[in-house]
């Protein structure tokens, strides 16, 4: 694997290990969000907000675009989906087997 298509997944993979911005990445996959909107989602002000966008923007996770004095942002990396599908489905099962072990003990 190449030294920068490593660096790009370290990137992105940093850029979602934050809470604040995993929510805002996984709300981003039910459709583009203004900006007023996203930071409604948290109780931390907007500055912040901001920052958190900034990271995954850069990192390559979402876009924006602005509309009048507005700004949208989008997610770009449309296989985010099926990566949280799969890591929700292997976190319930993982779950399930531990209550099992426990129940059994």
């Amino acid at each position: 694997m190449s030294d920068y298509l490593l660096e790009r997944k370290v990137t992105i993979f940093k850029a979602l290990s934050h809470p604040v911005r995993l929510t805002i990445a996984e709300r981003l996959m039910e459709g583009e969000r203004c900006v007023c909107e996203i930071a409604q989602w948290f109780p931390c002000d907007r500055t912040t907000i901001s920052k958190h966008l900034a990271v995954l923007r850069n990192a390559g996770v979402i876009s924006d675009r602005k509309e009048g004095l507005n700004v949208y942002y989008s997610l770009v990396l449309s296989c985010l989906g099926r990566l949280l599908t799969c890591l929700n489905g292997a976190i319930r099962q993982d779950t399930l087997e531990n209550l099992r072990q426990l129940e059994g003990s």
